[in-house]
Parts: structure tokens; C-alpha cells; sequence
């Protein structure tokens, strides 16, 4: 795929259908299009251009390009599926459905739609363990409390999230219930690999951790952010990217929502080295998955 300087120039090379469906069909396919019911390379492409039958006498079924992604059965033209994701996947902040909906051309809801099928794109499917040098931190996201001290604020309003971030390396968040029981320990160890230097603030739950990492903390309470090596500062800066978004753009983000918002700010952030163009390839690459709207909404 060419280099794009502009959204303009994206626009201008992805302007018909017929564009983004065969495009569609490299990067899912190659040269090779398997079917998406048994797997089977034997297809054809049949007479309109846009559909392929599969030739296995148990399958014998038909499909296109977006059979068994989340632009399946879609009303919405393939030219404002690539402009959406281009503009999610490199966009700094995010942007509202609302806004999407009026670039667009598209009502509000199935903009809405539309931006959580392109954040399940941006969620990484099986990402690596982080090594070296990982801060780790929580933070809470959601409703308004006052000027409290955060470990003394009523967060019933509010959600959990864990992230590790690997020291010049990507970062990975998760919603968790508390730092108390379990999830905590089970967040970093689903996150980072053992024996990796673990860098905390002083919460108390991260010791139940000290056999498996190299263990090291800075204490807030006290005033201390940086000591030799160790400090959370780039993690913090990251939740500060997160909440710009949620707070400046959205406004609110729902608790059964909220995952997917920090996958897309994480997404932006890990590829935040990478030319435009990659980072829409890159996101199109995730394009297989389903995300119905009864299931949004339910």
C-alpha cells in the first residue's frame, strides 16, 4: 500500500467500493481468498466480481470479502468503513460519534456502531508478555468525586483499570475489580513475564508478587516519584492520554463499554512510531471478529 501524507490522499486512492474490496480481499486473503466456512482454497470468483463460491462439495457456499468481519451485512459503503478507520486508528484523541456521524454522512447510531467495530479491530488479539523494565499502575475512570486523596475516595461511581507499560515498549490495559483479591495479581501475570523488574507506587497488593519479579517501588504518600530507575511517570502520562479522551472527547464512557476505549488509546499509542498507513493496515489486518448492536446495547 502507498504511503498517504493526508487524509486527503487516502480519500482520493480509496474512493469507490470496488477499491477497498479488493483491497480488502489482499490483506485478508492474499492472492490466495479461503473461505471463511471450512478454510478451503478451492473458490472461484463468480460473474459480478464481488462474491466467491467454494467449490468443497460438503461447503458450496457463498461469500465476499466481509463475510466473518464486523463489517459483515453492513449498509454502510466500504469507502466510509476505511475512511472510519483510518481516522480512529490515527486520530490522536479518539473522535465522538457524533462527530463520525457528520463526516460521515450517517446517522449518530450507526456511527456509534461503527466506532465500536473499529475498536475491536484495535484490540490486540494475542499480545506478548512484557519484559525488561514494566511500570505498573491502576487508576479509576469514570464518574466525578471531589479533591480527595486517591486512596480514600468513595469509587463507587468509578472503574478500576490495571496497565503495564514496558519501559520504550507497548502498553497493555485491563479492567479489573480491585486491587485486594486476586485480580491484581492475576492482571500482572497475564501482562508481564516473570522474572521481569516490576516498578509500583507503594499499594501494598503488588507484594504478594515479590517471588516472581524483581520488585521495586516508589512512594507517593511520602512525596517520592523518582528514585534511581524507578518511577511510574510513563504510565501515569499514558492514563493522562487515556482520560484527555474519555473527559474531551466522549465525556462519559460506560463500565461495560470502557475496555475497548483503552484498547483504541493503546493501540494508537503502541503503533505511535509507525507511518499512517500502517497503522490503518495494521488495523485492518484485525478486521475478522463480530460485534452485533443487540449485543452493544443489551
Amino acid at each position: 500500500m502507498k504511503a498517504f501524507k493526508s487524509i486527503l490522499e487516502f480519500q482520493k486512492h480509496f474512493n469507490t467500493d470496488d477499491k477497498c474490496r479488493q483491497f480488502l480481499e489482499y490483506q485478508r486473503w492474499g492472492k490466495n481468498p479461503a473461505c471463511p466456512f471450512c478454510g478451503s482454497l478451492h473458490v472461484k470468483r463468480l460473474k459480478n466480481g464481488k462474491r466467491f463460491q467454494c467449490n468443497e462439495k460438503l461447503c458450496r457456499k457463498q461469500f465476499s470479502a466481509t463475510v466473518g468481519t464486523v463489517a459483515e451485512n453492513t449498509k454502510i459503503p466500504l469507502t466510509k468503513w476505511f475512511l472510519a478507520m483510518y481516522i480512529l486508528s490515527n486520530h490522536s484523541k479518539g473522535i465522538s460519534s457524533l462527530q463520525l456521524a457528520s463526516w460521515l454522512g450517517i446517522s449518530q447510531k450507526s456511527a456509534w456502531h461503527l466506532n465500536h467495530r473499529i475498536r475491536l479491530m484495535l484490540t490486540e488479539r494475542a499480545p506478548e508478555l512484557l519484559e525488561n523494565i514494566v511500570e505498573v499502575d491502576e487508576t479509576y475512570v469514570g464518574g466525578k468525586v471531589g479533591n480527595q486523596h486517591r486512596r480514600n475516595k468513595n469509587r463507587n461511581n468509578k472503574t478500576m483499570v490495571f496497565g503495564a507499560l514496558q519501559r520504550d515498549g507497548k502498553v497493555v490495559t485491563k479492567i479489573i475489580q480491585d486491587t485486594k483479591g486476586d485480580s491484581l495479581v492475576n492482571a500482572v501475570e497475564e501482562t508481564i513475564q516473570e522474572g521481569a523488574i516490576m516498578v509500583t507506587d507503594e499499594l501494598a497488593g503488588y507484594n504478594k508478587l515479590n517471588k516472581k519479579y524483581k520488585h521495586v517501588s516508589v512512594n507517593h504518600e511520602v512525596g517520592q516519584y523518582v528514585r534511581d530507575l524507578a518511577h511510574t511517570n510513563t504510565i501515569e502520562g499514558y492514563w493522562s492520554q487515556l482520560k484527555r479522551q474519555i473527559i474531551g472527547i466522549h465525556h462519559y464512557v460506560s463500565p461495560k463499554h470502557l475496555q475497548r476505549y483503552c484498547n483504541e488509546v493503546s493501540f494508537r499509542y503502541n503503533f505511535k512510531g509507525v507511518e499512517q498507513d500502517e497503522r490503518f493496515a495494521c488495523a485492518l489486518f484485525n478486521i475478522e471478529g463480530s460485534l452485533k448492536y443487540k449485543d452493544l446495547i443489551k
